[in-house]
């Protein structure tokens, strides 16, 4: 894999993740990973993510240059949103930095962006 393909830096940015008034996650602890052809994801640590709204979903995805990606649903006041956000618990050694990080789907629940 080329830097042509992936990025992965950490960024100066609080990222809060919203599903309508409630915040599944709140972070200063960011990781930008930029795939060309793909819009910028925000991996978050798990310590920063609501954990106990989470669970995981059946989706499985691989992509060549990460690995292979598990999927969360989250449950809030009694909806399921299916696949909200993906980890990856063993990437490959290029993206090792997104181990057990969480990027959420920006179709699915709100991201707030705040320069610091």
């Amino acid at each position: 894999m080329g830097d042509e393909h992936i990025r992965l830096h950490a960024i100066s940015a609080r990222i809060q993740v919203l599903a309508g008034d409630t915040i599944v996650a709140d972070t200063c602890n960011v990781l930008e990973l930029r795939e060309s052809g793909y819009p910028p994801r925000y991996y978050i640590a798990r310590a920063d993510v609501a954990m106990d709204r989470l669970c995981r979903s059946t989706t499985r995805t691989h992509c060549p240059y990460k690995g292979d990606a598990s999927y969360y649903a989250l449950t809030l006041d009694g909806k399921c949103i299916e696949d909200v956000a993906w980890s990856y618990e063993q990437p490959l050694p290029a993206v090792a930095k997104i181990r057990n990080r969480l990027a959420f789907d920006p179709q699915r629940v709100e991201l707030r962006i705040t320069e610091r």
